[in-house]
């Protein structure tokens, strides 16, 4: 092939320039800087979003931690909201409710409360007795009470115990023999004679009626083999009908150390010998006689005095005072009386029994309630009177 020698002269040139690094061919000298260009473009842009990716990562995470504990220290608007509706609604349903009720209930209690000091202080003044009560007959609720748990010589309304018992323990028809002891005993008395025998139906009405103390220890030592014994059984049986200060020393109830019985305890033993149908027969008594013949009277003068009473027995020592127990009955309702300690026991007895039958049945059954509730029964404060 046959070249010009132009281009012999040209192809020199060009192998001259190559040969000594002063010509680079296109391609190849293109090649290599477009790749270190681009490389240092790629990469600088991808350091830079990498870079503020990790920024902005690491403010999404700050944030997060701070929304987070946000919300753990500040309720949700929802929440938020719901709590300001319950207290709301809390405040203008269910209080008032309460407190209104509060406001209704709280003055009725007070005023109810102090009516019932009120009466309470009013009767206890019109009565002269150191310890009063008056029980419903029908559920032992106390309706009034001056000092009904003071310990005090009984006298003869033990006897209720004596003629009880008596009545449970012998055949009527029995004769029962007068100890010396027994007929010794001072009055009141029927003057029972000395190895004398009478029925034990005779004694039991000398006993409930006239309050004859020589017929109580007759039957005592019947009963019992002698007083001291049979005294040991009035006091259990007294706590067998719930009276639980009763301690007795004598059969008839005459003043005798240690010998001690309360208001209420009376009421509350004649309240459960009432019970016994044939107790209660022999109390209604007026008078009656006995198998001789002789007359025996009522000491009870309530029973042709006082409208209502059903039977009741007297006492008086120096050491007691006047006492009384007793129930009665008007309509439907029926109350027991007992009185300790007085110095005009039958006008006492009217005023109390008066005032038991005056009161409401309803009024009767919360003013019961009532001072139970509040731990006034045993004695209305303020009206305590001195032992």
């Amino acid at each position: 092939m046959k070249y010009s020698r132009s281009f012999l002269l040209l192809m020199t040139v060009l192998f001259s320039l190559v040969s000594v690094g002063m010509f680079v061919v296109p391609a190849t000298v293109a090649a290599t800087p477009v790749r270190d260009d681009r490389a240092k473009k790629t990469v600088a842009p991808d350091q830079k979003q990498m870079s503020a990716k990790i920024t902005v990562k690491t403010k999404v995470q700050q944030g997060q931690k701070i929304y987070l504990k946000n919300q753990v220290n500040s309720p949700s608007p929802k929440k938020t909201t719901i709590a300001k509706r319950q207290p709301v609604a809390a405040a203008t349903k269910v209080p008032p409710k309460k407190k209104n009720a509060a406001k209704k209930v709280a003055p009725r209690m007070e005023t109810v409360m102090a009516a019932i000091q009120d009466d309470n202080e009013q009767l206890s003044g019109q009565i002269s007795a150191k310890s009063a009560i008056i029980m419903d007959a029908d559920n032992g609720h106390t309706l009034f009470a001056v000092s009904p748990d003071a310990p005090r010589q009984p006298a003869s309304t033990i006897k209720i115990l004596t003629g009880l018992i008596a009545i449970k323990s012998l055949d009527f028809n029995e004769s029962v023999a007068v100890s010396h002891k027994a007929a010794e005993q001072p009055s009141s008395k029927v003057n029972l004679q000395q190895q004398k025998r009478y029925k034990a139906d005779d004694l039991i009405n000398a006993v409930l009626l006239s309050s004859a103390n020589d017929a109580s220890v007759a039957l005592a030592e019947k009963i019992a083999g002698s007083e001291q014994s049979f005294a040991r059984m009035m006091t259990l049986r007294a706590k067998f009908c719930g009276a639980q200060n009763t301690v007795c020393k004598t059969s008839n109830g005459l003043t005798a150390e240690g010998q001690s019985s309360t208001a209420r305890d009376l009421a509350t033993i004649f309240r459960h010998a009432m019970q016994d149908e044939e107790f209660s027969q022999r109390m209604k008594q007026v008078q009656t006689r006995t198998a001789e013949g002789k007359l025996l009277k009522n000491h009870n003068k309530a029973l042709w005095q006082i409208q209502g009473a059903e039977g009741g027995k007297t006492g008086f020592t120096n050491a007691a005072g006047q006492t009384y127990v007793g129930k009665f009955k008007r309509g439907e309702r029926e109350i027991i009386v007992a009185i300790m300690g007085s110095h005009t026991m039958w006008a006492d007895l009217k005023t109390l029994v008066e005032y038991g039958f005056s009161q409401p049945p309803s009024t009767i059954a919360r003013t019961s309630e009532l001072l139970e509730k509040s731990s006034i029964v045993a004695a209305v404060p303020g009206i305590t009177r001195q032992q």
